[in-house]
């Protein structure tokens, strides 16, 4: 092709989502040789470019460590406990941390079978399936010892990379895109150990390396800080129902009428456990319902419009009782997307049994669309935190699961829902809780704003310098203070 029809090929090009490469780079740079359109979009061989202008070591070169669980299995050796060793599984892995408060646990001798699944600290944990793109990093305020199932990938760098560095790369747009390239599979996507070791890492000097670690660091430690802001919330509202120091009965055997039976429309003895007994009576001491301090909201979504809205489904939600919104185009607007939500609303999932999975909706989340499985409630006389504080309370938790219907998919209706008891709540208690909640907020968001710095900080480093990385880490942190 003479250099008048080259130029003439590349002009025709612009403003296209094609890519022209040589033979060769498809056959040297996937290790099963694709050729399809996604592995090749432009954003993904423009970003490999500025990486490898930059100087990047690929992670086996480096001598990393990549494991992950061993024989599959192994999984029939699991037997999983109520207490014990943390096992952690995908859903625990969100935006950027492990969440121990919805956690499945194995026992020592399990613990021993599984080592090359084991988590020791500083290693850098990677979703491998389903949800690609999590990433985590074992600190050390972890309760070790800890272990992950097969959908994990263990990251030890040996020193020859720092964690933190390498665990802000991975969530950067530069990791996110790499992982999301190398995503196979046409209904559940998987990200092989074959893959990860050939992630390209930019080279960065020490001094740069320190300084995103200490910002990753104060981070955690905001995140440590709210979960003891949201334990404080809790122990205070268990203190004023008398339920911190409640002791429930087991009774090993207990009778109750056919009447009771027949008007409760239940014939299973753990819905007439003494201690659900008991348990009802103190939250309903007042004679009160949920439906009394909360009314559910129904402000039916239209999605006939044009342009986008915000969406939160029940996998957007935290265990620390925040949702995460998506932007989703109305042309794409899932079936379930069928109710609006209100600043101040408390969303509680029916899906049952489980637990924690209810949410405070945030200003910025005004008029955001959520998914028809949650039940959006009206706090009335009450706050949205202290709400969403009750609701998340492992014994109402308990609750909740008692009303499941028996299908595959256990759900608790919106009726069930709204005619749980709800006690009386002494001002100085709801203001206590509040408090502790809105602090928690506050921690919260600083702490996401200092992860989400130090990603930008290395896409900084790697696009233009380590100095005006260094430079915009500084105005962050003089902006936080403020």
């Amino acid at each position: 092709m003479s250099p008048f029809d080259k130029s003439r090929y590349e002009r025709l090009l612009e403003g296209l989502e094609a890519s022209e490469v040589l033979l060769s780079y498809a056959r040297a740079n996937n290790d099963v040789f694709r050729v399809d359109s996604n592995y090749f979009q432009k954003n993904y061989l423009r970003g490999e470019d500025v990486i490898r202008k930059k100087g990047s070591v690929r992670l086996c070169e480096l001598g990393a460590s990549i494991k992950s669980f061993g024989a599959y299995c192994l999984n029939n050796e699991v037997d999983y406990l109520d207490s014990g060793i943390p096992f952690i599984r995908g859903v625990n892995m969100k935006h950027g941390r492990v969440s121990f408060s919805d956690m499945l646990y194995i026992s020592p001798k399990t613990n021993a079978l599984l080592w090359k699944s084991e988590v020791k600290e500083q290693m850098v944990l990677l979703s491998m399936s389903g949800t690609i793109g999590d990433v985590a990093i074992a600190t050390k305020s972890w309760p070790y010892p800890v272990n992950s199932n097969q959908d994990i990938a263990k990251i030890d760098t040996n020193g020859a990379v720092n964690p933190f560095v390498l665990y802000s790369y991975l969530l950067s747009q530069y990791g996110q895109d790499f992982l999301h390239r190398e995503a196979r599979g046409s209904v559940q996507q998987h990200v092989f150990l074959s893959q990860i070791e050939q992630l390209e890492v930019p080279n960065f000097s020490d001094q740069f390396t320190e300084a995103i670690q200490e910002v990753i660091e104060k981070s955690e430690n905001l995140h440590l800080h709210v979960e003891n802001e949201i334990r404080t919330a809790e122990k205070a509202l268990l203190q004023a129902l008398s339920l911190d120091t409640w002791t429930p009965p087991e009774a090993l055997s207990y009778i109750r009428s056919s009447d009771e039976a027949f008007a409760a429309g239940r014939l299973d003895a753990q819905f007439f456990a003494p201690r659900v007994e008991q348990l009802l009576d103190r939250l309903g001491r007042d004679g009160l319902r949920l439906s009394d301090v909360a009314p559910a909201r129904h402000e039916h979504f239209d999605a006939s419009g044009t342009g986008d809205f915000e969406y939160i489904e029940i996998g957007s939600l935290g265990a620390d009782g925040t949702a995460a919104t998506e932007s989703v185009a109305m042309a794409e607007a899932p079936s379930r997307a069928t109710q609006h939500v209100r600043a101040g609303d408390v969303i509680t999932s029916t899906v049952r049994p489980i637990r924690r999975l209810s949410a405070l909706i945030a200003p910025d989340q005004e008029g955001a669309v959520c998914s028809s499985g949650f039940v959006v409630l009206q706090p009335q006389g009450i706050s949205g935190e202290v709400l969403l504080t009750y609701l998340r309370l492992p014994l109402v938790c308990e609750l909740m699961d008692l009303h499941t219907s028996a299908t595959m998919y256990p759900a608790i209706s919106e009726a069930d829902l709204l005619a749980l008891p709800f006690p009386v709540i002494s001002h100085a208690v709801q203001g206590q809780v509040q408090a502790a909640v809105r602090q928690a907020t506050q921690g919260r968001q600083h702490a996401n704003q200092l992860l989400t710095a130090a990603k930008r900080a290395v896409e900084i480093a790697i696009e233009d310098s380590e100095l005006a990385a260094l430079g915009y880490l500084d105005g962050a942190s003089t902006s936080e203070s403020k």
